[in-house]
């Protein structure tokens, strides 16, 4: 299978959803996974949040959470670390669905597409075709 078609206009957070508050450093779409790049930094010596790639090293898989809006590089991008009800605005997700980071920067696929190469980054399970659980998890090795 490939990557999720998003749709950006249907990912929408819970009131109960954990979220911290980044700045881009690149051009993000509502529902993205994201990394923390430590070799971008903002005015306030934060790292800057850029789209999460499973297959250029541990670090850009390394997942901090999914974009809750989007963002031009520089301007501030909400992360969504925790959820249990999370619109992910993905078609062709269905219930019990394992969603990793994908090989294409910015992109989500089932935990089936897992190569040779990539890094693991578990983002959410799918409760249902609409609903998502996110929770992190991210591996640091890559698959032989």
């Amino acid at each position: 299978m490939a990557n999720y078609t998003l749709t950006p206009a249907s990912v929408v957070h819970s009131i109960s959803a954990g979220y911290t508050t980044y700045t881009a450093g690149a051009t993000i779409t509502a529902g993205q996974p994201l990394y923390a790049d430590s070799t971008a930094l903002d005015t306030a010596g934060k790292p800057k949040a850029k789209l999460a790639d499973a297959n250029a090293s541990a670090a850009t898989a390394s997942c901090i959470g999914l974009s809750a809006n989007g963002a031009a590089d520089g301007q501030p991008v909400r992360v969504v670390i925790s959820d249990n009800d999370f619109a992910h605005g993905l078609t062709g997700a269905v219930a019990g669905d394992i969603i990793i980071v994908s090989a294409t920067a910015g992109g989500l696929a089932p935990a089936s597409d897992m190569a040779t190469g990539m890094y693991p980054s578990i983002v959410m399970v799918a409760t249902s075709a609409t609903k998502a659980i996110v929770s992190m998890l991210s591996g640091t090795a890559a698959k032989p």
